[in-house]
């Protein structure tokens, strides 16, 4: 199959089952000026399949970094208004959004953090209306993939530049079933495995689930009607699509008060252009009360201080089997778009309202009242690995295993066609 051939297989995917473009819809595509002739097949993708309009919100990783090495502190602090509310204006008009994600994960070694918590503040702030939609799924909206040159390099390092990429890229398509006859089908086939261990989950309504493996003793109590999800979603309008790929994940809300005990990182975490490694997180009540980190740890206290606490607790727990096939690949892509599909994870930050029964329609204070976390961010990190065990505590009181050695302990084989 020649390159070609092949990038044209993942725009499709990416466009079909990615965003589920409707006939006449318009797309907001963010991406690096790097992937400029990805784009442009995504573009013609997009356009054969009926859109509109295709919007393209173009990123840079050295402009960012210059920006953020020299602009004064004013301006980092101060998001451009017009920017934001011409996105808002986009999905308020029911565009989709496409994010082509390949960030360099060292790009900001050596940054004041306080210059990149500045930053990634006056962003979250200036965007938390335009986020919404997407959270809420009041529009589809995707993320993939695309190996940048010093991507590349991060998980290759001992490779030429081209040689890097070329085998980032074959990793990739190996990952997300392009390298398969019709991606398209194999993807079907995947999302009804997900929507089989989502139903599972959803039926049993777990009042907790308890983590055990080493550096990990971890207590979460889920919120009352809270809601798995995995595989392709449904938008605020019906319409399938799926937000990452690749996934492998299944995923709810913890109670946002209601997660005790200790939880240790298995895999790097790369925040804002920052490697956060081998660190630990100590919860009482579900806020944070204490934290280590061999690497990174100031980043991870910026992190931790974005806001007025909601970054202290957790808004997102995922099932990941550690026999997906990106933790079979052996690999560390330091981004998180793969990484988080390799293993169990856990998202400091704002919760998914669609995780619970009728978030989408709760104000701020009823998600609250029923545990569901609210934030600036939104950041996930790698907690599983081959020994870890998961069970869950039934509204009996039941214990029952879910996870045992880094896998589900269920089949869902024989599970119901009830979605």
């Amino acid at each position: 199959m020649t390159m070609k051939h092949s990038l044209q297989k993942y725009a499709r995917l990416a466009i079909v089952n990615g965003v589920n473009l409707q006939k006449d819809q318009g797309l907001i595509i963010n991406a690096p000026i790097e992937a400029v002739d990805f784009v442009r097949v995504l573009v013609k993708e997009a356009y054969d399949q009926g859109a509109k309009d295709v919007h393209i919100e173009w990123g840079d990783d050295m402009l960012t970094y210059l920006k953020m090495a020299h602009a004064p502190m004013e301006v980092l602090s101060n998001f451009p208004q017009w920017r934001a509310d011409g996105l808002l204006a986009m999905v308020k008009k029911g565009y989709s959004l496409l994010s082509v994600y390949g960030p360099d994960p060292d790009l900001l070694n050596g940054i004041e953090p306080e210059r990149i918590q500045a930053t990634s503040q006056a962003s979250a702030r200036a965007l938390s209306e335009y986020r919404n939609y997407v959270m809420n799924d009041r529009v589809t909206w995707s993320l993939i993939g695309y190996p940048t040159m010093a991507w590349a390099k991060k998980v290759f390092p001992d490779l030429s530049d081209e040689v890097a990429q070329e085998k980032l890229w074959q990793q990739i398509f190996a990952i997300t079933r392009i390298d398969q006859e019709d991606p398209i089908v194999a993807w079907n086939e995947h999302n009804e495995q997900l929507r089989q261990a989502r139903t599972y989950l959803n039926e049993k309504q777990y009042e907790k689930l308890i983590f055990r493996a080493e550096g990990t003793h971890l207590e979460m109590e889920l919120p009352k009607g809270h809601i798995w999800h995995g595989g392709a979603g449904k938008s605020a309008e019906g319409i399938l699509f799926n937000a990452n790929i690749p996934t492998e994940e299944v995923f709810t809300t913890p109670h946002k008060y209601g997660v005790n005990g200790t939880v240790t990182s298995t895999k790097p975490f790369s925040y804002g252009g920052t490697i956060i490694d081998h660190f630990s997180l100590t919860f009482k009540d579900g806020k944070v009360i204490e934290y280590t980190a061999e690497t990174g740890e100031e980043a991870l206290n910026n992190l931790l201080e974005t806001d007025q606490g909601g970054a202290k607790r957790l808004g997102e727990v995922a099932l990941v089997p550690h026999q997906s096939p990106i933790s079979q690949s052996g690999l560390i892509f330091y981004n998180t778009l793969f990484d988080e599909n390799a293993s169990c994870h856990l998202a400091l930050g704002k919760a998914y309202p669609t995780t619970i029964e009728n978030g989408s329609e709760m104000s701020d204070d009823e998600l609250d009242h029923h545990g569901v976390n609210d934030s600036l961010v939104h950041e996930d990190f790698m907690i599983g690995s081959e020994t870890m065990d998961i069970d869950g505590i039934t509204p009996s009181g039941k214990t029952e295993p879910i996870f045992r050695n880094g896998n589900w302990a269920i089949s869902f084989s024989s599970r119901s066609n009830r979605p």
